[in-house]
């Protein structure tokens, strides 16, 4: 049995430990609030904009727009949302997982450390890192949207697909690959927004007459890419929202179980002090016995 003293030892570390856990947690709950309430208010500006496609969609010829026109998938384009820092559970696994999947050719750009570190470990083609802060600035986002945009009309790769934690409570995080460009359609990259069915549908059914200045064409070539660049900005706000949750989670998970080994240890540390008292009571009455 391990003695008081190495037991009053492995209590003081436990309570540090679940110190430091309970902190860990209040500032992930604070960040994830945050965050959700930061990808709330993007929801309308990118809605306008959908809205906006919707009233051209049916006004253009897509077949000759870039961000439209499919073509033959020889090397994949992949942009991977991690986090910078660990202690989220198993969030970068499950994104890890799903790249380890991918067995076709493939080109990455990766958001955040650990994703840039995997890709280093497992041998993967790696074209850039980037960085975005705790406030997710769209002007970092769009650095790295732009550049895979643009890696696509190079021709270096044929697609632009995101794969991110997508948020769907503060338990679940699901890992998936959305894929971005190229689309079939307006309409289907349109099906892909995150908005509610019943709004998507009021404004494909808008078959209202409209004059558009310069012409809906010129308004097509600057504002598809712009949505792009907001929606994968989306997907940004969501990724950072599953990580804050997810480290939540974790922490708390590691502080209930700091405090059941607390319990247990002071239990142990109890019996053993008991144990020594008892032994000293038995030695001094031995020795009152034997000196009488």
């Amino acid at each position: 049995m391990a003695s008081t003293r190495d037991i009053r030892r492995r209590i003081k570390s436990v309570k540090n430990t679940r110190q430091i856990t309970r902190a860990m947690e209040l500032v992930a709950a604070s960040k994830m609030k945050k965050a959700q309430q930061t990808a709330l208010a993007n929801r309308p500006y990118t809605q306008l904009m959908a809205d906006m496609l919707a009233a051209l969609s049916a006004r253009v010829d897509e077949s000759t727009h870039p961000f439209l026109s499919a073509r033959e998938v020889k090397t994949r384009g992949v942009l991977l949302l991690t986090t910078n820092m660990g202690l989220c559970g198993a969030l970068n696994a499950n994104l890890f997982k799903l790249t380890a999947e991918i067995k076709t050719p493939v080109k990455y750009a990766v958001v955040g450390r650990k994703g840039a570190q995997y890709l280093a470990r497992s041998g993967r083609s790696l074209m850039a890192e980037f960085s975005v802060n705790d406030r997710v600035p769209f002007s970092e986002v769009k650095q790295a949207t732009e550049f895979m945009v643009r890696k696509y009309l190079e021709g270096e790769i044929d697609t632009v697909e995101v794969i991110y934690p997508r948020f769907k409570n503060t338990l679940v995080q699901e890992a998936i690959c959305r894929p971005v460009l190229p689309l079939a359609s307006l309409r289907e990259f349109l099906d892909h927004r995150e908005a509610t069915d019943s709004v998507a549908a009021q404004s494909r059914q808008d078959n209202r007459e409209m004059l558009i200045e310069p012409d809906p064409r010129a308004i097509l070539e600057s504002l598809l890419p712009f949505y792009v660049n907001r929606h994968v900005y989306q997907l940004v706000l969501s990724a950072r929202a599953s990580e804050y949750s997810a480290r939540m989670v974790a922490m708390k998970t590691a502080k209930d179980n700091a405090s059941t080994l607390l319990d247990d240890l002071m239990l142990k540390y109890n019996k053993a002090r008991q144990a020594a008292i008892t032994n000293e009571i038995i030695e001094i009455a031995a020795a009152q016995f034997a000196s009488a």
